[in-house]
């Protein structure tokens, strides 16, 4: 249902920075830079992930209640995000491990990026 998702960032440098070792935790590649949008995707056709900043010019913030929930193929993986997420500005906002109130199976991860938007990387069993 949702084609693309857009996540503002200050500095799209740190952000690509980010970006580059987060996504590539879940196996997604950097597909493209042009000015200050950087796409990114586990298809080479098709970005769904773009890092911008504002349109208006303004200082990218992050929205209050909005999270990016990205699938992970394994455990393994979402432990990768964090590790990733952290060693490149962002902060951890929940650490990995089993979540029994999500149901049966659930593996979870929470961090924020340098601009303090919230992403989450699952793995469910």
């Amino acid at each position: 249902m949702i084609s693309y998702i857009t996540i503002g960032a200050s500095d799209t440098d740190r952000a690509g920075a980010f970006y580059d070792a987060v996504l590539g935790a879940l196996g997604h590649t950097r597909l493209w830079r042009q000015d200050h949008w950087i796409g990114y995707g586990p298809d080479p056709e098709h970005a769904t992930i773009l890092i911008c900043s504002p349109e208006n010019g303004l200082p990218a913030k992050a929205g209050n209640g909005i999270m990016v929930g990205l699938t992970a193929q394994t455990e393994a993986q979402v432990d990768a995000f964090h590790a990733a997420a952290l060693a490149h500005g962002g902060a951890c906002a929940g650490p990995p491990g089993p979540r029994p109130a999500y149901g049966e199976g659930y593996y979870l991860a929470y961090v924020r990026d340098p601009d303090g938007n919230k992403l989450s990387a699952f793995f469910k069993s």
